[in-house]
């Protein structure tokens, strides 16, 4: 890589930086603190934006994108499901269905632990698995937990996107995600966001089941149940960074 190259990853890595220590910058903070030009520090913005890393809001300042969250989450995603293994296997006994543990990536999500249910006819395990987020019921749930401008961001080139922010919006003010044969045929499921100690979202449990049994207002009786066990993690992970938390010296 030429020495120019290797300035403009030096420049964005600065960048990040800078915005992890102030939360918010503009372009001409920027070029002042990396001392470049006016139109160099815009290019740095704008390719931190189109990946993800940057936001722009509505005064036209730079704010951390949904990139900064996966990359921040990473290690703490990698111990979640044991944390909550549990959870689910309660879930799963109490309900008979087949429960997952996911989490987001960028526009997909994975599977990273799950319980099938018991009955004869059920949706198996999809532990492993990487699907579109906007397809599935935990997907939707934790992108109607980003902002719209965030969703818009990483919608952007999708020509569905409009519709995608509608069907976002619906999710958030339900409080759960919905997929009715979205991310498989026969499948309808339920989602529901779990957060950390600082309330952000870092998952979402899910509760899967087969039409041929389970009607969507029959699925929606399970809801509270779902909600329990989210809340419940929520619980736990709060109380996990509390006793993780120094206690500052009397």
């Amino acid at each position: 890589m030429r020495k120019d190259g290797l300035d403009s990853v030096d420049n964005a890595l600065r960048v990040l930086l800078l915005l992890r220590r102030d939360g918010v910058l503009r372009v001409t903070q920027v070029a002042e603190e990396l001392g470049v030009a006016h139109s160099t520090a815009h290019r740095l913005l704008a390719s931190l934006r189109h990946r993800g890393f940057v936001v722009q809001d509505s005064g036209r300042a730079y704010r951390p994108g949904p990139a900064c969250a996966e990359l921040g989450s990473a290690a703490y995603v990698l111990g979640l499901a044991p944390l909550v293994r549990d959870r689910l296997e309660r879930l799963n006994a109490e309900i008979g269905e087949t429960v997952h543990l996911v989490v987001r990536a960028g526009r997909q999500v994975r599977f990273i632990d799950g319980v099938e249910g018991t009955q004869m006819l059920r949706v198996g395990s999809r532990t492993g698995m990487v699907l579109p987020a906007h397809t599935t019921s935990g997907g939707k749930a934790l992108l109607a937990e980003l902002s719209d401008a965030t969703v818009s961001v990483l919608y952007e080139e999708d020509p569905a996107r409009d519709a995608l922010l509608r069907d976002v919006a619906t999710t958030r003010r339900r409080g759960y995600g919905l997929n009715v044969e979205e991310s498989e045929r026969g499948v309808v499921a339920l989602g529901v966001a779990v957060h950390d100690a600082d309330g952000r979202a870092v998952a979402a449990v899910t509760v899967a089941a087969p039409t041929a049994r389970f009607r969507r207002q029959d699925l929606l009786g399970v809801l509270p149940s779902l909600r329990a066990t989210a809340a419940a993690i929520d619980g736990e992970l709060a109380l996990i960074s509390a006793a993780d938390t120094p206690v500052p010296a009397p």
